[in-house]
């Protein structure tokens, strides 16, 4: 996965939570993300968004679609292809001044449209 750096979040533009995560976690409505000089792994991003057991959600229906799990290779070849489009998705709709909360919603309506699909 390569091409232009993800912005990270900046602990500099914290505002007192207004909103929690599907994990529980406090978030800020208006929590700015930094930057484009910063970079942040998706891993990081999916984890900021509370979008994991999500994220999982679609992974564990292409696993089922595809017949299930014969090896660790089987996995990745699942896997792999679903965090590169999330990616992408983050790349296009990623806009300077983006909150976390917005961020979120749009990562979870695309997991949320994937799954359709799938259905």
């Amino acid at each position: 996965m390569t091409g232009p750096a993800i912005p990270q979040f900046s602990a500099d533009a914290m505002q007192p939570p207004t909103d929690v995560n599907d994990d529980g976690r406090a978030i800020a409505n208006d929590e700015c993300l930094a930057s484009e000089s910063g970079t942040m792994t998706l891993e990081a991003i999916v984890d900021l968004t509370g979008e994991f057991e999500h994220l999982n959600e679609l992974v564990m229906l292409h696993i089922k679609k595809a017949g299930g799990l014969n090896c660790i290779d089987d996995y990745f070849t699942a896997v792999t292809p679903i965090l590169d489009l999330l990616e992408v998705e983050i790349r296009v709709r990623y806009a300077p001044g983006m909150t976390k909360k917005q961020m979120k919603l749009f990562i979870q309506d695309w997991i949320d449209s994937e799954i359709a699909l799938l259905r």
